[in-house]
């Protein structure tokens, strides 16, 4: 009787390894994911910007321009209006929500806080709300006769007190605390999910050195967290350039252009004024906006 080698029968390939796997096969799993997504955004994108080197009224001829719509967004006020407004709610969108994010997530994760359960789905309860609903409830908060003025006039400030959406100085701060306090959620909850696996060994090494609490933050706490922020920072940038619906039922763009974004410069080119070509051309080049500003924030972060 032959002995089998166990050397040879541990090196002996497995069934079809020889044979090996064609190049083909893993493209042919993957075809289904890339046919759902040219077809439902690949092909969208390429045809609006196709029709923004057109003038379109979205229903009769078209008229080729070449690059007009894209010289109009240089040269239009308004439009140029729109986008410097978008970059202002970036701040409150983004950079406000993770700066205090930092330091809530940080004070909550370091102290032994009861019911930190129920504060966690209390500060993201804003991320689940339908954005009207968010939109509407904080009109009638900043109404004349609303809560925010009648809080104000009770503790002797009224001076203070003013239609928060119909003042051009006030509207667009106005309507970018209320991104503040939406995004604030999403930020510390992923923060808090981030500052929670951090080994507490550092900390504990950290105080035999002598450093205290704000040390810590900085030495261990922040670098820990670098993947949180950057895609923290990708999401709320991404909201804030975006922002629609939230204008759209505040303030429709107003007083005056006060509080017009792109996205909403996009509807009313297109919907109101019949101005597809315009409208598709503002729309490119916000998505070019994003994706630059989002793919230097992806390399800062994983470069830090």
């Amino acid at each position: 009787m032959t002995v089998e080698n166990p050397t040879a029968r541990k090196r002996r390939p497995a069934r079809g390894a020889s044979r090996g796997t064609p190049a083909w096969v893993p493209f042919a799993y993957l075809a289904p994911a890339f046919l759902l997504y040219g077809t439902f955004l690949l092909f969208p994108l390429g045809r609006a910007v196709q029709f923004s080197f057109f003038e379109w009224d979205g229903l009769g001829a078209s008229t080729f321009v070449g690059f007009d719509n894209y010289v109009q967004i240089v040269q239009d006020e308004r439009l140029r209006e729109a986008f410097g407004h978008a970059f202002v709610l970036i701040f409150f969108y983004a950079i406000l929500p993770l700066a205090v994010g930092l330091m809530l997530a940080a004070i909550l994760t370091r102290a032994k806080v009861r019911g930190l359960g129920f504060f966690r789905t209390l500060i993201f309860l804003p991320q689940v709300i339908a954005m009207v609903v968010v939109a509407v409830t904080w009109r009638q908060i900043y109404a004349p006769d609303g809560p925010l003025n009648g809080l104000l006039r009770l503790v002797g400030l009224e001076s203070w007190t003013r239609a928060w959406l119909g003042d051009y100085t006030f509207t667009l701060p106005a309507v970018g605390l209320i991104g503040s306090w939406v995004s604030l959620g999403l930020v510390t909850v992923l923060l808090m999910a981030g500052m929670s696996r951090v080994p507490k060994e550092l900390y504990e090494a950290a105080r035999l050195d002598g450093a205290g609490p704000v040390r810590e933050f900085f030495s261990i706490t922040l670098p820990s967290v670098r993947g949180e922020i950057t895609v923290a920072l990708t999401l709320t940038i991404v909201a804030a350039l975006k922002t629609f619906d939230l204008i759209y039922v505040t303030t429709s763009g107003g007083p005056g252009t006060s509080t017009t974004v792109p996205s909403f410069e996009v509807y009313r080119r297109a919907f109101e004024l019949g101005e597809v070509g315009a409208a598709t051309a503002v729309g490119a080049v916000l998505t070019l906006i994003v994706f630059a500003i989002n793919f230097v924030v992806n390399r800062i972060g994983d470069r830090a």
